[in-house]
This record gives C-alpha cells, structure tokens and sequence, in this order.
C-alpha cells in the first residue's frame, strides 16, 4: 500500500514508499529557507514579507535539519493535481520603508528562495548554450533582480512576483493515478495592473486566464521601493515525464564531471603506488637484509658494532613526554575513524538518500556518539601499555577534550549567527539535545570503554626498555622533527584534495553531493597513504637513531590538516564571493573544525601504522 502523507492523496497498488495521486487531490508546498553563497546565513522564508497562509505549520523536524539551517513551513501555493491553472492570485502587499529595504537587501546578497512538493526541491531549468539541448538546474529561484532602465544609468530592483510552477508526473499505466517526479519554477517581475479597486474578484489586466494571456517575460518589471503595491501571482502546469519515480532524484544529483572524480582517484592510486613500492623495499629488501644479519650476530664485538634501527632497541618503546594527552588524541581519532567508516558505508549502500534532509548529518552525530565506546576503550589500552595508572583521568579527557573545545567554537559561532537573526542559529533547545547527547551517553560509553579497555592485561613490548635513555646522535637537516612532520602531510593531501573541492562546494556552494562511491575509494587510499608515509618516515628516523617516534608519527600524516586548512583559505578567496565579514569568520571557524577533525583522524591512521611497524620489526630481531 502507498504511504500517505495527506487524506487528499490515494492508494497506490505497488508501492509502500511513495505518495500517488489521482486527479484533483490536493498538492501543498512547502517553503523552506532562503539561501545566498555571498552571506552563507540562512533566513526563515516568511522573514520576508511574502504572502502567508492562514497559520503558519513548521514541519516536523530531525536534528540534522536544524543545524543545517532548515526551516519548513507550509505556504498558500495550493494546486489540485493534473488541474493547470493561471494567473492565480497568492497575495496583494503594499511596501513600507522598512520591507523595501528587507528586499533590496537580500536581491543585493543574491537570496534564493527554497520551496519542496512531495520532498522534491525546486528548482529553475537553465539551458546550456555552449552543449546542445543541455540543461542544468539551479536549485531555488532568486528573490529579485537588479537592473536599469532603458537610457537611465539609476540602479533599480526589481523582485520575482510570478512564479510559473511545472510539475512533472509520471503516469501508473495501471490505475490512473500519478507520481510526481519533477518540480520547476520560471520566476519573472511584472508590475500587474488592473481596473478600478481592489477586491478579492479584481482581474489583471497584465495576466488573465480567462482571456489566456499568461506571464512570458519580464518586460515591465515590479519595481521595489516604499509605497509600491505588489501582486504575488503563480501559474502552474502539469507534463507527463518518462522518469520513473525511482529515478526522479537523477537530475539533482547528475555529475557531469564524472571524468574529474576517476583522474582523481588515479592520481591518488599513483601516489599509493609509489608509498607501497617504497615500504615493499624496505619490507622486503631492507629490513630482511637487516634482520638476517642482526641475527647472525654472535661475538660481543660484533654487536658492539650494531648500527641502524636496531641500536635504539632499549629505548623505542620508552613512554613519550605527554604521553597522557598522546592516549587522549589516539581515543579521539579511534572515535573519528568508526563514525566516517560506518557512515560511508552507510551513505554507499543507499540508506543516506539526500531526499532524507539532514539524514546524513544527523546519522553522523548519533554515530559519533556511540562510537564513544571504542575512544574510551582505545585510550585506556594505550595508557595502561605506557604503565599508566589513572584510568578514569584519561577516559575523562578523551571524553571531554575534543567534544568540549569544538563546542566552544561552534557556540561562539553559533552566537554570531544569532546576532544576524539567521535561521541558522541552532536554538537553546537543540543545543541542549546536542548536551545531553554528549553527557547523557558518549561520556557514560566512553567510560564504559576505558573500564574495559583498561581490565584488559597490558600489551606486552616486543625489547625490553633500558633505564637509562640513549642519547641521541645529533641529526641531518632532512631528519629535523619539524621538516619531516611538514613533508609528511602533503601526500596523505595530495590523494584527496580534488575530492575535497567538490566536498567544499557542496557544502559552501550549495549542491548536492552525492558521490559516495567516489568519496568511500579515496577515503580508503587516504588510509593507506597515511599509513605507508608514517612508516617509510618512521624506518628512516629510526635508522638514523632517534626513537623519539610516538608523537612524530601521529604529527606527521596529521600534518595533512594544515594543507587542508591553506586549501580551504585558497578556496575561499578564489571561488566564493563571500563579502560580510560575519560569514568570513563562519567559514574559517568551521573549516578549522574540520582540519581540527581532520588532524585527529589521519594521525591515528599514521599512528596506529606506525607502532603496528615498529612491534613487527623489533619482534623479529633477537636481542642479546
């Protein structure tokens, strides 16, 4: 049976997910937020003085929609299904100084209005000159325009007050009923006339259904300014489409530069070429050569004459300075790493449907949360290795130390967003679930985790560790801690920073992204990338006797958060045209969240790698 959202809407024989019509039921849309990617803030659509209907009905809403600004409500465009209509009047509003002004300027910060019929956004057909027959959607149509008048050099506005709605069906061949799968809108600006005084049975003169003169262009325009009288009208047409209900999501997320997505992946698997041919060799060639003779080695003599990685044998697996901080960091990234795991292969497998609003955002919170378990439980095991014995201090920091400081960040941006009275400030009470969330189950999961995690019995170090720490010899210029960590985060980068353009400009631009295929063969190749530079740099090091490799090989795949960061900086300044100082602060605060994120994820990858490397090699030499 077909799922009905309203009583107006039928039965329909094959289906339990989708919403049938039969001619004449009723179609209501929906209104949702206006956007602009100058202001990147987000305003509830009745901000605007817009026609209204009777009562104003929010849409239910999950919490991915909130923190991603959405705000749905109803509207008074109503239409009856496969019925077309023209010139039907929405509402008459006369300008005050005040609203003319809202108006100016948001056409000035180029807003588009947002509106959904049975979940499909709309959106404005925009034909292509340089392919033939090409169209490309623009999602929502702009409030109004700016412009001049023929032989006049004074600047007008002018808003988009008819709106020509195409609703494309698909017909079940069986019954009569019918499946929307398209939603379009032409805006123009008309000054609308009509004789004598207003009432609620005024015709047009500009636009009459009676007498078929429809909207066709925007040749006499609706001009903004105080005073002025504005007519809001609306046609609505209805075209039969091959698309398949299936299918109706096709247009949105149309990729036309699918070739982009595979040079990306190519030029990533080179790199992973490259970093696997380079730890084969020292796998296979090196340290076989290396371990064969440490392990011939019988005469005191001899040994004295060790040199390479095996000399720091006595102090590799020495606890690092803030070692503490090292177990939080590692918890953290553990956490990280299974939320953007689970999601991805969620996302691939269809469960997160862009038609689900929020869903991904909201999938990833909850993911995050319950991926507590494994932070706790990582950071303990950790702690406990380095003879750690406070294990409730350390659970505690993992639990808080992120969490606490990208909150600190999202809530000073979020009270900047609420000072520009944007639909995108999260309300106190959304604030408040994202803390009980927090404190109501990812601490008690991550406690639960560190309980476990630190019963378990220590792991065991492959060498014993000397009292006395080795010095160590003084190094080349190559080897400099801050060199090395800097040249290992440009490849972990290198594989993923043209996926990352088009994760930026979904996010920023606007658009859809769903690519999760693509996103889920680079994530993998990120992983093997940090992993192989980690232990290429970590062999390196250690042959030129520094063991010193805890931290460094967390930092050194983490580097790659700072080029991902510059990127952002570059992207900023190159392809968005983002003017208010407000938003400026938004995007920087945000992108160092997730270079924040980022860091903590790619230096767990490298750190795990490396110190899955360092036990294997140093296992396999017998030591005197």
């Amino acid at each position: 049976m077909c799922a009905s959202h309203w009583k107006e809407t039928s039965v329909c024989a094959h289906s339990k997910f989708y919403v049938c019509f039969l001619q004449g039921d009723l179609l209501k849309v929906k209104v949702n937020k206006l956007t602009s990617i100058k202001t990147q803030l987000p305003y509830s659509y009745y901000s605007l003085p817009y026609c209204k209907p009777e009562k104003i009905v929010d849409s239910a809403e999950n919490l991915g929609e909130v923190l991603r600004g959405d705000r749905i409500e109803n509207s008074p465009y109503v239409f009856n299904m496969r019925e077309p209509q023209m010139c039907k009047v929405a509402c008459r509003i006369t300008l005050t100084a005040k609203t003319a002004k809202e108006f100016k300027e948001k056409i000035n910060d180029e807003y588009r209005v947002n509106m959904i019929l049975d979940n499909l956004p709309l959106v404005v057909p925009i034909t292509r000159l340089d392919q033939e027959s090409s169209t490309v959607y623009q999602h929502g149509f702009r409030v109004g325009l700016r412009g001049q008048y023929a032989g006049t050099k004074e600047e007008k506005y002018f808003i988009h007050n008819h709106l020509a709605f195409t609703v494309r069906f698909h017909k079940d061949p069986q019954t009569e009923t019918a499946r929307i799968v398209g939603f379009e809108v032409k805006p123009f600006s008309v000054k609308h006339e009509y004789e004598g005084d207003w009432s609620d049975k005024t015709r047009l003169t500009t636009c009459d259904a009676h007498a078929k003169r429809a909207v066709t262009n925007s040749e006499a325009p609706q001009e903004v300014e105080d005073k002025k009288e504005i007519i809001f009208t609306y046609d609505v047409e209805f075209v039969e489409s091959n698309v398949k209900w299936a299918y109706r999501w096709d247009t949105y997320l149309l990729m036309a530069d699918d070739q982009i997505h595979w040079f990306s992946i190519v030029n990533s698997l080179m790199i992973v070429l490259f970093l696997s041919g380079m730890v084969a060799m020292i796998m296979l060639r090196t340290l076989y050569r290396d371990i064969s003779k440490y392990n011939q080695l019988e005469t005191q003599e001899e040994a004295q004459e060790e040199t390479g990685w095996k000399l720091v044998h006595g102090d590799v697996f020495r606890p690092p300075t803030n070692s503490d901080l090292l177990c939080v960091y590692v918890g953290t990234g553990v956490q990280f790493f299974g939320m953007i795991l689970v999601t991805m292969l969620f996302a691939v497998l269809g469960f997160l449907s862009p038609s689900n609003r929020g869903g991904l955002m909201t999938a990833m919170l909850l993911l995050w949360v319950f991926m507590g378990i494994f932070a706790g439980y990582s950071s303990a095991r950790l702690y406990k290795m380095f003879k750690g014995t406070e294990w409730k201090s350390i659970t505690l920091r993992t639990a808080f130390m992120f969490p606490a400081s990208v909150f600190a960040v999202f809530f000073v941006l979020n009270a900047l967003i609420w000072g520009e009275k944007s639909s995108g400030a999260v309300p106190f009470g959304t604030m408040f679930a994202l803390v009980v969330l927090w404190f109501g189950i990812s601490v008690p999961l991550v406690f639960v985790g560190g309980y476990v995690g630190f019963k378990k019995p220590a792991l065991e170090d492959p060498v014993k560790t000397n009292k006395i720490p080795r010095q160590i010899p003084e190094q080349a210029w190559y080897m400099n801690p801050v060199f090395s960590i800097l040249i290992g985060g440009i490849l972990p980068f290198g594989a993923v920073f043209i996926e990352l353009f088009f994760i930026l400009t979904s996010i920023w631009l606007h658009q859809f992204y769903y690519i999760f295929g693509f996103l889920f063969i680079v994530f993998a190749i990120l992983i093997v990338t940090c992993a192989e530079i980690t232990i290429v740099l970590c062999y390196f090091q250690l042959c030129s006797e520094d063991y010193l490799w805890w931290w460094r090989s967390y930092l050194t795949s983490g580097s790659s958060a700072l080029y991902l960061f510059l990127y952002a900086a570059f992207y900023f300044f190159t392809k968005l045209e983002i003017t208010k100082p407000v938003s400026g602060v938004l995007y920087f605060g945000y992108m160092l969240i997730v270079s924040y994120a980022f860091f903590v994820l790619t230096g767990t990858i490298g750190f795990y790698a490396c110190f899955w490397f360092t036990r294997l090699i140093y296992s396999s030499v017998k030591i005197d």
